[in-house]
């Protein structure tokens, strides 16, 4: 149970490759991020043959959580600082947002183009397409595929593979426009996280 969630940490810690990349795609995709607020939905996370379902939550910028149905454990971005919260051992691990590439879905101003995410490759089918990525000048490190519906484009799912080789799969559903949170639904319930005042400038 701990090394899957190791692997779901990655997925905001890691982000390789080259290849076609299809730049109206990549356009689609950075004109949908940034016209998002906020986003709930329904999560389906599956790494290592085990699989594991939850409530998602985002609130740009900065601003992300994971609360698993069957697992003692929460993942939540505060605007500055990722938390990485296992509740049975009362743990905490904390990494700085900006060096997660998953961050770069909740910076204010999303720029796939000329950020530090490079994307090396996308890809197209019927009713989907997918931007692969990695953390500019770490390729080593892994990569990210992010993967939306077409019509009306849409987060679909995200793909992480990690610098050993170990894959973490996110498929959302029922994802709707949420603004609303309540004033600490951010926050660490266990352990108030810092205030987001003065943070990083991606998500300030």
């Amino acid at each position: 149970m701990k090394k899957v969630f190791a692997i779901l940490f990655g997925v905001f810690i890691c982000f390789s490759g080259y290849a076609a990349v299809d730049k109206e795609l990549v356009q689609n995709a950075e004109k949908y991020l940034n016209s998002i607020g906020g986003l709930q939905g329904n999560f389906t996370q599956s790494a290592n043959g085990k699989a594991e379902q939850g409530l998602f939550s985002m609130l740009r910028p900065g601003r992300v959580r994971l609360d698993y149905k069957n697992a003692p454990i929460q993942l939540i971005a505060d605007g500055k600082d990722l938390y990485f919260y296992d509740k049975s051992l009362d743990q905490i691990t904390t990494v700085p947002l900006t060096s997660t590439p998953a961050g770069i879905l909740v910076r204010k101003k999303i720029d796939l183009q000329n950020s530090d995410i490079n994307v090396s490759e996308t890809s197209s089918d019927k009713n989907t397409f997918t931007l692969k990525m990695n953390l500019r000048d770490q390729e080593g490190l892994g990569y990210m595929s992010v993967v939306f519906n077409k019509s009306p484009i849409k987060l679909h799912s995200w793909s992480v593979v990690d610098a050993t080789g170990n894959q973490t799969d996110v498929i959302f559903s029922n994802l709707k426009a949420k603004s609303d949170f309540g004033k600490n639904y951010f926050q660490l319930a266990r352990h108030k996280t810092v205030s987001t005042n003065g943070g990083d400038d991606f998500y300030d």
